[in-house]
């Protein structure tokens, strides 16, 4: 996903001149060649996250459409004050491209996972907020902060991502149906989307049918487009990589307890306590309940 979306960007340099690219030291491999042929589009800032942010505002009130590339922890966690200061409260065309999704960096530890930025980036009027699941969904979420004229965070995984979509641009701004079903509603963000798909593939060999629906966008959440997509199944699963008392779930069950939902919620997610567990991303995933394995046994304790 990493580099699908990377690659749109540079690619819509063809065809307009105001798209720059800022990198905290990070990225190197990715952008290469292109900061070889366009050196006038690209800057690496170096370690000084916190600048690399207020430059990014800058440039954007110079007319630039900002691309900054870190992972989460530099592109958000260090320098929340200058993204909330300097560009959500402008209100400035800047995307926050973060690298490393939920626990895509196990096992290095609590320093370079993403498990708490859902929670920082709804305190953070006016920014758009994507957690796409695969690269076809990385392409068309690319596309989208490449038209938005408003701040974007965009959370990505690191690479081989299987792609999961049929279609090769998904409207990533409505909750996307990744397969159908009527018995339980499985939903998420992100590439922990695999594990659903998994998890839905085993419980219809058993006569259980899911519904699993992918998220791309968590904010702003639209959740009169999730609720139609929710029609019809009596129970709904929310399974994400990410804490659960500030994530999409959380988003989706205080929605639920404003309104007369048809479905009952459940939450499968990461407990809030830090990550002291030593494994691959896999066995993260199994460590906390959150792979296909789980996922079934949640679904047949349900239905």
């Amino acid at each position: 996903m990493r580099n699908t979306f990377s690659d749109t960007v540079i690619a819509a340099l063809e065809n307009r001149d105001d798209v720059f690219i800022i990198s905290g030291d990070a990225g190197l491999g990715v952008f290469d060649d292109f900061r070889k042929q366009r050196p006038d589009r690209f800057l690496n800032l170096g370690v000084a996250e916190q600048n690399m942010l207020s430059h990014a505002a800058g440039m954007a009130m110079s007319g630039f459409k900002v691309f900054v590339y870190n992972i989460v922890p530099f592109v958000l966690y260090r320098c929340y004050e200058q993204v909330r200061n300097d560009i959500c409260y402008q209100k400035l065309p800047v995307t926050l491209i973060g690298i490393g999704s939920g626990l895509t960096y196990a096992p290095q530890g609590m320093t370079h996972y993403s498990i708490e930025d859902l929670g920082l980036t709804a305190t953070l009027p006016n920014l758009r907020v994507f957690s796409p699941a695969d690269p076809a969904e990385a392409r068309a979420t690319a596309h989208a902060c490449l038209a938005a004229d408003t701040p974007c965070y965009v959370r990505l995984a690191k690479r081989g991502e299987p792609v999961l979509h049929q279609e090769s641009m998904p409207d990533v701004t409505r909750p996307l149906v990744l397969a159908e079903g009527r018995d339980v509603a499985l939903v998420c963000h992100g590439p922990i989307a695999a594990e659903l798909l998994d998890a839905a593939r085993r419980l219809r060999e058993i006569g259980i049918e899911p519904r699993v629906v992918s998220v791309p966008q968590v904010a702003p959440l639209d959740m009169a487009a999730l609720d139609a997509a929710l029609a019809g199944c009596s129970n709904v699963v929310v399974v994400e990589e990410h804490y659960g008392h500030c994530g999409l779930g959380s988003r989706i069950a205080q929605w639920r307890a404003l309104h007369d939902a048809a479905w009952r919620l459940q939450i499968m997610a990461l407990p809030a306590a830090f990550v002291h567990a030593v494994r691959h991303q896999a066995g993260m995933r199994e460590h906390y309940g959150l792979d296909a394995n789980a996922i079934v046994a949640r679904v047949k304790e349900l239905v």
